[in-house]
């Protein structure tokens, strides 16, 4: 595989979008696996329209849910511009996960024997952007008070290797758990909420909390839909309707003590 010179891995179109940073509200929501844009110079990794379009590309309607959740809670919010493929932000510069070889049934032959100065190119055009814009945000409003709160939205397949997924929303976190085990108390009535499920910690999925939140002390929780709840922007709404007055009651619960 060709290695493009750093100057123009970062011509690449924007892989960080922040909308709305001057909200007012606590909430600041992040959408790491927003996009399945696979721009140049890094192309389409070998895939198939197909896999360009399923959910090891993206997380499909995370993006839609994020934006509804943000304008409801009048948050700031931060999204990626590139497939998780090309570089999973979740996942930290050492992790084999952040530029995979392999994607649950699907080999990414672009990604298959990424030498070290490869890697380093996409940590550079991609990683450290994105997460230099989030912490830029989470610093200046937590220097202005109060203390921010970081929500980060992901969907999950209906079906995971031919096993059909009960739970609908999951709820997650890293060091803290506070916020999540409010949040979980606080879920709105018709979905099936779990804590740590369909993923935890231990898979590898809180890099952006673990990198941001639990370091500074910020309420945290990452959360999950399962994808075709929120299969299209009435859905994304209907969902982000119902979780909004959820992550409400869960702060001041959480920052109460209850």
């Amino acid at each position: 595989m060709t290695v493009q010179p750093l100057e123009q891995v970062q011509e690449a179109p924007a892989v960080v979008t922040v909308e709305n940073p001057e909200a007012s509200g606590r909430f600041v929501i992040c959408c790491e696996h927003a996009s399945n844009a696979f721009p140049a110079p890094w192309g389409e990794l070998g895939l198939t329209p197909a896999q360009m379009g399923a959910h090891i590309a993206w997380d499909p309607g995370a993006l839609g849910l994020a934006r509804a959740l943000a304008q409801l809670l009048d948050a700031p919010l931060v999204h990626a511009g590139v497939s998780r493929l090309i570089y999973d932000l979740n996942r930290p510069p050492q992790s084999r996960g952040a530029m995979a070889e392999q994607s649950e049934v699907h080999s990414i032959p672009g990604n298959i024997g990424l030498a070290a100065n490869e890697r380093r190119a996409r940590t550079e055009a991609v990683y450290l952007p994105f997460h230099a814009a989030l912490r830029a945000l989470l610093a200046r409003r937590a220097v202005a008070g109060p203390l921010p709160v970081l929500v980060t939205v992901h969907s999950f397949t209906p079906v995971w290797l031919g096993r059909p997924r009960a739970v609908e929303f999951g709820i997650i976190h890293d060091a803290d758990p506070r916020l999540a085990r409010a949040v979980l108390a606080a879920a709105p009535t018709g979905l099936y909420a779990r804590l740590n499920e369909p993923y935890s910690a231990a898979d590898e999925v809180t890099h952006t909390l673990a990198l941001h939140a639990t370091p500074m002390g910020l309420p945290s929780v990452m959360l999950e839909l399962r994808s075709d709840l929120i299969a299209d922007a009435e859905a994304q709404r209907s969902v982000a309707d119902r979780l909004a007055p959820s992550l409400r009651a869960a702060l001041a619960a959480a920052e109460s003590g209850v």
